[in-house]
């Protein structure tokens, strides 16, 4: 009798264990590097965000927290890798309203799921975007670009991240409200789409703003509307979409933070109070809104929940446009 009880109450402490060590692992965490993964080549606004968050997170903790660029897919290949790692809360991901929101739409099949597979911790910012115009386009305002668009149908391009990313379904609303006819031509990622247009290969772009706002800034591309419903604090002069000539345009994408599913609650914790605290700082802040982001933070519930009603908006921008990725 005795022997069973010891054999239960052993059993009870073992069960009652990893619960009660939690805590600990917690409070000691982080004891080796961590790495924030970047679905997009180096130069984009996910690898903004990793990187300065990261710096701050390596000042805090005492432990190097790296930015890890795994590119390819239309940032499937991170996601997927992010899925199946460890749920130890030393492999974090800067995801994208393209990678949760978008993905799941335009392509038939994911090996992972965009909810049941990963553990939200933050939304960071609201992304508006950009429309870019190369100097050499002769308009200079958006009323004359939709003129010139709806004279040359099919002949002015435009570059975008990726089929099926952010970007191109921007354009593509644009496309659809505008009643123009304007010519995707996909890079891959970011930065490629950048030079594509700084270089005069395509006539137009959106991007996101911490991506095109330093090009507006140095002159060396013009802005012609801002996607959001409001004008942007980065440049106050350039009218939002819907005001410059397509009423009801609105098209804001986001960028979070999450983890492989199943994080334990004391080190998402840890996480989200840390990565909450850096991006609210007055400094962080003021970099974030000067390349045109608005700063936003929310609890895991709440992110949660705006992953999930995203999916479903975008998943009808995606019908609406005829996108579909294999």
């Amino acid at each position: 009798m005795i022997g069973k009880t010891l054999s239960a109450l052993t059993a009870m402490m073992l069960f009652a264990l990893p619960g009660m060590l939690a805590p600990v692992f917690a409070q000691n965490f982080p004891v080796r590097p961590v790495r924030i993964v970047v679905p997009f080549p180096p130069g984009g606004t996910s690898d903004i965000l990793s990187r300065t968050i990261g710096q701050k997170l390596t000042e805090e903790w005492g432990q190097q927290v790296l930015t890890d660029n795994r590119p390819g897919a239309s940032g499937n290949i991170a996601s997927d890798f992010v899925a199946k790692s460890k749920p130890d809360g030393y492999t974090l991901y800067i995801m994208t309203v393209g990678t949760h929101a978008i993905n799941p739409a335009v392509f038939n099949k994911l090996p992972f799921d965009a909810v049941r597979d990963f553990t939200p911790i933050t939304n960071l910012v609201w992304l508006p975007s950009v429309m870019l115009i190369h100097p050499s386009i002769p308009v200079k305002n958006l009323g004359e670009l939709i003129a010139l668009a709806k004279k040359r149908p099919g002949e002015l391009l435009y570059s975008s991240a990726g089929s099926g990313a952010q970007p191109h379904l921007t354009a593509e609303m644009f496309k659809k409200m505008a009643g123009v006819n304007i010519v995707h031509v996909p890079y891959k990622g970011a930065a490629p789409q950048m030079i594509a247009i700084v270089g005069g290969e395509v006539a137009l772009t959106f991007a996101t703003a911490p991506s095109g706002v330093p090009y507006v800034k140095n002159g060396r591309l013009r802005a012609l509307g801002v996607s959001s419903t409001k004008r942007i604090v980065a440049l106050p002069d350039v009218p939002t979409i819907a005001e410059a000539g397509v009423p009801g345009y609105d098209a804001m994408g986001w960028n979070g933070m999450v983890g492989p599913a199943a994080m334990p609650k004391p080190i998402l914790d840890k996480i989200h109070d840390a990565v909450a605290r850096i991006v609210n700082s007055l400094q962080v802040r003021d970099q974030f809104i000067g390349l045109g982001a608005e700063p936003s933070t929310s609890t895991p519930d709440e992110f949660a929940a705006l992953i999930k009603s995203e999916i479903v908006k975008w998943a009808q921008v995606v019908k609406d446009s005829g996108a579909k990725l294999d």
